[in-house]
């Protein structure tokens, strides 16, 4: 994915340019025309890759090998020119862009990647000769914060892979190319926009790799794909896969989108999160995972064959209790990392955070707003530390994420003031573990009675609803 930056501290031009922005977006949030359709997540990447149809991009391609389409719609052209242009920057520097946060300039120079930023504010005068006269290519961050069609489409991903969903805008010169051979640790989705541009895919040396790397062109042999893409095309290729591209000579300027997903998303992830809490939990009722060490095991110089045989009895029994159902894994820390900074849902309004209709009772319907936005974790509550600790089910949203600083990183020191209202919002709502089975039935989108929900007390059915009302969370009636 790309990497992440320093969010942006906004300045008062650019709080004025949002609210103009966002007035505009009232009357737009439903207008989007093009060739993408937005009725669902699953359509969104449905019309995104077609003709061809999604189970077929997992089935084949997915993590396995390239996918070139090559378009010559016009209106597809239109579209994909639509999303950003070169012609685009001049106003966008107006905003107050600053070079490594939000874009970097850069040139493959003999093989080597060297960046060509000055230092602070972008000036666009400046910015244009360095791209005509020394051929730097423009890698610009995060379009998705200014551009209000990249924000629809990656909410969209985002819902869809259950996944951060970055971008980054690569403007490169004729007869240049901005980076030098190197494979990513996302999966990646290239839309040509403007111009065009020569692809060569290489073998991964590390397949699905797990980090970004340089691989000298000594090294990779022959590629395995050479292509130009125009104007329409799309590209899709799995991480690890090696790659270089340039400017052919006699093109105009090429301008592409890369949509990148799945960082740091696999089984391996998966395991390193969920293994301490389940070990947590199995060690309450296996007195055997309880036993002490054997003596100087800790200030041994290596772990013995018999240590490796117990742990391998321990594993094999891990494994039999899931196996058997006595126990569920319980994903935290992916899934808090993933609600807190993703994208907010596409237009969402401040009014849209307060609560909607009338006060839910016992003999209300209710439903759940925002569905595709909101996950539980189960996670041990430690409020009272002079007693045993119990778990609870939280429950996560990303209503107020701010789409100006996704996939920027940390917050900078000015920032801080901030940190307070993040950290309550990101706690989340705590409910006791017995109402975890009526969190999920509301969650399924299901229009239910409050008082069919499954939970013994009265007050307790109403406690739940009205949490998530008070949140935005849910409509009742």
């Amino acid at each position: 994915m790309p990497k992440k930056g320093r969010s942006a501290t906004s300045s008062p031009e650019q709080e004025r340019k949002s609210a103009a922005s966002a007035k505009q977006r009232k009357t737009d949030c439903n207008s989007s025309a093009g060739p993408l359709c937005y009725d669902s997540p699953a359509g969104l990447f449905h019309s995104l890759i077609a003709p061809v149809a999604v189970e077929e991009f997992f089935q084949q391609y997915w993590e396995k090998k390239p996918l070139l389409l090559q378009r010559s719609e016009p209106a597809v052209t239109a579209f994909y020119q639509s999303l950003f242009r070169l012609s685009e920057l001049k106003q966008l520097c107006t905003l107050g862009l600053e070079y490594t946060r939000d874009l970097n300039l850069c040139r493959c120079v003999n093989g080597k990647k060297k960046v060509m930023n000055k230092e602070g504010r972008v000036n666009y005068n400046q910015l244009r000769k360095d791209f005509d006269q020394r051929r730097a290519t423009i890698q610009f961050h995060q379009p998705q914060r200014f551009k209000d069609e990249l924000w629809h489409i990656q909410e969209q991903l985002e819902c869809f892979f259950g996944s951060l969903v970055g971008s980054n805008v690569y403007i490169t010169p004729p007869e240049s190319q901005g980076l030098p051979p190197h494979y990513d640790d996302v999966e990646v989705f290239i839309l040509q926009l403007e111009g065009q541009k020569r692809w060569r895919l290489y073998e991964p040396t590390i397949p699905l790799a797990r980090e970004y790397s340089l691989e000298p062109e000594d090294r990779i042999g022959r590629p395995t794909h050479d292509i130009i893409l125009k104007a329409g095309d799309l590209l899709y290729f799995p991480r690890g896969t090696i790659h270089q591209a340039d400017t052919p000579a006699g093109a105009e300027h090429s301008t592409h989108l890369t949509l990148s997903t799945y960082q740091n998303t696999s089984w391996g992830d998966f395991l390193l999160d969920v293994l301490p809490g389940f070990l947590f939990d199995s060690m309450k009722t296996d007195i055997n995972l309880r036993h002490g060490l054997p003596r100087n095991l800790l200030s041994s110089s290596g772990v013995s064959a018999e240590v490796n045989k117990q742990v391998c009895v321990f594993l094999r029994g891990l494994a039999e209790r899931l196996e058997h159902g006595k126990q569920e894994l319980r994903s935290s820390e992916m899934r808090r990392d993933f609600i807190s900074s993703r994208l907010p849902p596409y237009c969402i309004r401040e009014e849209d955070l307060t609560p909607v209709g009338k006060l839910p009772t016992l003999e209300d319907s209710v439903c759940v707003r925002f569905k595709e936005h909101i996950l539980l974790t189960v996670e041990p509550s430690q409020d009272n530390t002079d007693e045993a600790t119990e778990l609870a089910v939280f429950v996560l949203h990303s209503l107020k994420n701010k789409r100006e600083t996704h996939m920027m990183g940390t917050r900078d020191e000015e920032d801080d003031q901030d940190d307070e209202e993040e950290t309550s919002q990101f706690q989340g709502l705590r409910f006791p573990i017995t109402h975890l089975s009526a969190l999920r039935q509301l969650l399924s989108g299901e229009r239910l009675l409050v008082a069919e929900l499954p939970l013994q007390q009265d007050t307790d059915k109403l406690g739940l609803v009205l949490g998530l009302w008070t949140q935005g969370l849910l409509q009742a009636g």
